[in-house]
């Protein structure tokens, strides 16, 4: 499956996945999936490589 054609399945998927955690569980439900979502997207891209925190994490810049 082309890649441009999957994230907007993930996206979807993780937007029910928030609604019913709003529904069943209220708001506190809610910031936990949306953290945890947050969280496994980034774990996902640091193991792909493609996560670039040198900007955050960099120190001082050499000129």
């Amino acid at each position: 499956m082309d890649e441009n054609r999957l994230w907007p399945a993930i996206g979807l998927l993780f937007g029910a996945a928030l609604g019913f955690a709003v529904m069943l569980g209220g708001l506190t439900a809610f910031l936990v999936v949306l953290v945890l979502g947050v969280v496994g997207f980034l774990v996902g891209r640091a193991l792909t490589g493609s996560l670039d925190m040198s900007g955050m994490f960099g120190g001082r810049r050499r000129t």
